[in-house]
């Protein structure tokens, strides 16, 4: 039992794994990434600039989600000793509001990189590209947030992520913040050319996954004229519908139980020209079904998608459904990152914190890729901080050498090591 508590320890750090953080990233030339291609023309900001950028992606390794959090790390010996120096939660933040657009791209470009690292790493020569958005929600009058499609918190101001993630390696590609009104596809065309522009020599091949909000005739054309595939979920205009059915001779495969599939070519509305469809529908349960319909099409539940693969019918559609890999990605960005908890005034500074979170997120992956088991690989962040980084120690400084002691019994020894 303890009978007493005295606050009279130095030099102890509860967060020992940071180091095998910051060494790894240092390994990977990330800093020298950040320090050559992210450049400020204030040049007190550019003097600066790679303590905080450290400062801020060490908050990114321990679950910071407030600037006041940054205390944490400020008194802790190990953060000393890795040369930063963690300022006041104002300095950060000052220190942020010198993002702007011009600079937020060159920290794009950046991410871009690390994820390329990651490609070669695996030597993944055809990939999945899944993009998706979510509204983060804020509370006070934060620059560019506006009333727009937020879920959570109905009728609040909200900006909106667009984002996309690599399938076979779970990895942030790229991504952005926009004003919450904005419509779902918006940006996303431009999006997926920034995209083949910078994996054409690193990719064969890649196939886009979209859902709805992204059923656009722009987007379809500018990866068909890129050369590479997509299968996108199709709104449920009802017209597009009666489409399907219009025709004397429909083949319908099973594929699954009570579901059928079929290919259709069609030309939506104000498109340009015909493109192909799988056609899904499922029986509706019996007791909802209309009795008396005159129409077919009636008795069942309809998914269509639009796509230009040359695959099968159930290979399509079971495709399609694996998209949710996607919404956990961006769930673990949300929970263990806390992308969209801290909220600061300027659209500038919140779309910067947003692009060091995502550095971190994929800095984590190489990490895991590189030195852990691979069944490893896809545990979640906080599982990794639980086991590798909040890890209690004490540094001992001696004649001739700086040691961080950790203890004996630790299970994972031979991975830190």
């Amino acid at each position: 039992m303890i009978d007493k508590v005295e606050f009279t320890a130095k030099n102890l750090t509860s967060n020992a794994g940071v180091l095998l953080l910051l060494n790894y990233t240092e390994e990977q030339n990330i800093f020298q990434d950040l320090d050559e291609m992210l450049f400020f023309e204030n040049q007190s900001t550019e003097a600066i600039k790679m303590n905080h950028l450290k400062t801020l992606m060490c908050g990114g390794f321990i679950g910071v989600d407030k600037l006041e959090r940054f205390n944490l790390l400020k008194a802790d010996p190990l953060i000393k000793e890795c040369g930063i120096e963690v300022r006041e939660p104002e300095n950060i933040s000052r220190f942020l509001y010198n993002f702007s657009f011009k600079t937020t791209q060159m920290f794009r470009d950046i991410n871009f990189k690390t994820f390329k690292r990651l490609l070669r790493k695996k030597k993944l020569r055809n990939i999945v590209i899944d993009i998706d958005s979510r509204a983060v929600n804020v509370e006070g009058n934060q620059e560019g947030a506006v009333k727009g499609y937020n879920p959570g918190n109905k009728g609040n101001n909200c900006y909106n992520i667009l984002m996309a993630f690599c399938d076979e390696l779970k990895a942030y590609i790229t991504g952005f913040m926009r004003s919450g009104n904005t419509y779902t596809s918006n940006g996303a065309a431009e999006m997926i050319k920034e995209i083949i522009a910078n994996l054409k020599d690193e990719v064969d091949n890649i196939v886009f996954r979209m859902d709805s909000g992204y059923f656009s005739e722009e987007i379809a054309e500018v990866i068909e004229q890129a050369g590479y595939q997509y299968i996108v979920k199709a709104k449920e205009y009802s017209n597009l519908l009666d489409k399907a059915y219009d025709r004397s001779v429909k083949i319908w495969e099973d594929y699954a139980y009570q579901k059928q599939a079929m290919f259709v070519c069609m030309k939506p509305d104000k498109w340009s020209k015909t493109r192909k469809f799988a056609v899904v529908r499922e029986l509706k349960p019996e007791e909802e079904r209309k009795q008396l319909g005159l129409l077919e099409s009636v008795d069942y539940n309809h998914a269509m998608y639009v796509t230009n693969t040359t695959w099968g019918l159930a290979d399509t559609v079971k495709f399609y459904e694996k998209r949710g890999n996607c919404e956990n990605y961006i769930k673990e960005t949300k929970y263990d990152l806390n992308i969209g908890s801290l909220k600061m005034k300027s659209f500038w500074a919140n779309e910067a914190f947003f692009q060091i979170m995502m550095l971190v997120y994929n800095i984590f992956l190489l990490f895991k890729m590189d030195k852990l088991a691979v069944s490893e690989y896809r545990q979640w962040i906080l599982t990794f901080r639980l086991k590798y980084v909040f890890l209690a120690g004490k540094i001992i400084r001696t004649a001739r050498q700086t040691i961080l002691k950790l203890l004996e019994g630790y299970p994972y020894k031979a991975v830190y090591q």
